[in-house]
């Protein structure tokens, strides 16, 4: 499973011009299933959102976590994440999970993340959605379980 994470200072996703998630402060992440992704993978990139210290302590260096600062986590579903670009000018995916295995995972991420930490939005999985975002340094990681 794959967490592409950004930092931000807000961020929020549309689906038909209406807004179907939004944090403050805190992480946006990509997330892209892949075949051989479980509940344990899920459960490791979820410990790894909470806890990977990407925000600034008093002194400017990047300490704190998601879960130290009480911040927002905006989860969204993206495939091409997962993609295979080694070869060629265009992606395959047949490197991603089948979408029934995606949304179940995704389901599944959310719903932990909802019972581990108090400020959780999500966007639509399989939609065509618009995130929008002001990414904070910039600041963004890929995490891969």
């Amino acid at each position: 499973m794959k967490g592409l994470i950004q930092r931000v200072r807000g961020a929020r996703v549309e689906v038909a011009g209406e807004i179907v998630g939004a944090i403050d402060q805190g992480l946006l992440v990509l997330v892209g299933v892949e075949p051989q992704d479980t509940q344990a993978s899920t459960d490791k990139l979820l410990h790894k959102l909470l806890n990977y210290r990407v925000f600034s302590d008093a002194e400017g260096k990047m300490n704190l976590s998601l879960s130290d600062i009480g911040g927002g986590l905006l989860l969204v579903s993206q495939f091409t994440l997962a993609a295979d670009t080694n070869s060629g000018l265009r992606p395959s995916f047949s490197t991603a999970a089948p979408p029934a295995q995606g949304a179940a995972l995704f389901d599944y991420l959310v719903t932990r993340a909802r019972h581990k930490h108090p400020q959780v939005a999500i966007g639509q999985f399989g939609a065509d959605m618009q995130v929008h975002l002001i990414n904070d340094g910039p600041v963004t990681f890929l995490l891969e379980t």
